[in-house]
């Protein structure tokens, strides 16, 4: 399927629907409807068990950047790697040799609209996933979006085409890899419509952040 097929199909899909909350906050704690248990883990040491082992490979634009921050900010034994790289756009490395747990992130390639960017350093996610070797300790997280709300939907499109493919060629190669895509936030809803759309029916878990930012009683942003 073509692009402006996807968006054509995904436009007339969504005209009459009438989507339901995902879930819903109790005492600070999301709460799914759909029957997804949602673990809490409210301690750095929790964190660190649940991530014992694991290679973990973050992909994406400033809101997965987010997650490697909050992670090297709240464990103390996972130390990041001076590799010299812009703060924005990376890539960075994190290691905890007692926990074995090695945690990477890499900005998504153009467009991107913060600062520059190394020409060597201009990496596309699909690309990079064809490179994960992948198997059931390891989890890939991929959040693309915000860089593409100023182009034409079509070029957002054939990008997470292009990442799908590549999903499906990782989980080929080793059906045990954890795959998550994070949603959009609540400023790209046609996006949101079509990432959702792209990926159904691929083995992915989705982390549903337009669902739990809107519910959320701070203010809306770009980095909640």
């Amino acid at each position: 399927m073509s692009g402006s097929d996807l968006f054509s199909t995904v436009s007339e899909t969504n005209q009459n629907i009438k989507t339901k909350p995902a879930g819903y906050y109790y005492q600070g704690v999301w709460r799914a409807l759909d029957g997804t248990r949602v673990l809490q883990f409210n301690t750095s040491t929790a964190v660190s068990q649940c991530l014992k082992g694991k290679v973990l490979h973050l992909y994406g634009d400033s809101t997965i950047r987010q997650w490697f921050e909050y992670l090297t900010e709240s464990l103390p034994g996972l130390k990041k790697f001076d590799l010299k790289t812009p703060k924005q756009n990376g890539p960075f490395l994190a290691l905890d040799p007692e926990n074995n747990i090695l945690v990477t992130f890499r900005c998504h390639g153009p467009p991107i609209r913060f600062g520059t960017m190394p020409a060597n350093q201009a990496r596309y996610i699909a690309s990079e996933l064809d490179s994960v070797i992948g198997g059931k300790d390891t989890v890939v997280v991929i959040g693309v979006w915000s860089h593409f709300s100023t182009f034409p939907i079509e070029v957002y499109i054939q990008r997470l085409l292009s990442i799908r493919r590549a999903v499906v060629r990782l989980l080929t190669k080793a059906p045990g890899t954890v795959v998550i895509i994070r949603t959009a936030n609540p400023k790209a809803l046609t996006r949101d419509k079509v990432l959702r759309e792209i990926f159904k029916g691929v083995n992915v878990q989705l982390v549903d952040a337009w669902e739990m930012t809107i519910a959320h009683h701070l203010p809306h942003s770009l980095h909640p």
